[in-house]
């Protein structure tokens, strides 16, 4: 089958300017929770776009950990590869694809550390296993096989035995702090419906539909 052949209709439903909360957040948070009632396998999950030290622009998928009228949140290590591109340029983009529902979501806008504090109470609410992998982790730094990486992780699990854990200091959270959001639900014909939320100078959010 070539390529170009696979196709499908999207026939689960449109959207309109009056079925819209004022607030994006309103809107992200009540598709959010609709996609995680849906089933949808990884429903917090979402592509995260930077730009390079290089200027090149490079995506990853990353979890979604908490959203309200700041932005959207997500933990990583501080050496890590999306780190660096952070470092470098504290713009970004995330979108997430949930297909299932014949939606996405895009997000835009600066990113910057959480707090220690906020970042604290989220590593203590992850299972052991991630707390360890955090520590046993140099993401995105070459090792030669797996069996070194599982030689680093026995290492940690020795080091704290049965112990409290702490979040190591190398690992932390991000909030995007939006500028525009773009809804999108498909629709037949691929005359799907999309409305922009673009932050304004006063505070407030323009909505404007716009074409497929």
């Amino acid at each position: 089958m070539r390529f170009s052949e696979h196709r499908r209709s999207y026939t689960l439903g449109g959207l309109r300017r009056k079925d819209l909360a004022a607030d994006p957040v309103t809107q992200f948070i009540g598709w959010q929770e609709q996609a995680i009632a849906a089933g949808l396998a990884d429903p917090t999950a979402c592509a995260l776009a930077t730009r390079e030290a290089n200027n090149a622009l490079r995506q990853r998928m990353v979890l979604m950990k908490g959203v309200d009228e700041r932005g959207l949140v997500f933990y990583t290590n501080y050496g890590s590869g999306k780190a660096a591109a952070l470092d470098a340029c504290a713009e970004a983009s995330m979108l997430f694809p949930w297909n299932e529902l014949d939606r996405q979501v895009s997000v835009t806008g600066t990113v910057a550390r959480v707090s220690d504090a906020e970042s604290d109470a989220y590593f203590a609410s992850r299972p052991r296993d991630s707390q360890l992998g955090a520590w046993a982790s140099a993401q995105s730094q070459a090792i030669d096989n797996r069996e070194a990486l599982l030689a680093q992780l026995a290492e940690v699990t020795a080091r704290f035995g049965e112990g409290e854990i702490p979040r190591p200091p190398h690992w932390g959270g991000y909030r995007l702090v939006p500028t525009a959001w773009e809804f999108w639900q498909g629709g037949e014909s691929r005359l799907h419906d999309r409305f922009r939320y673009a932050l304004t100078g006063d505070g407030a959010w323009l909505i404007t539909r716009l074409q497929p």
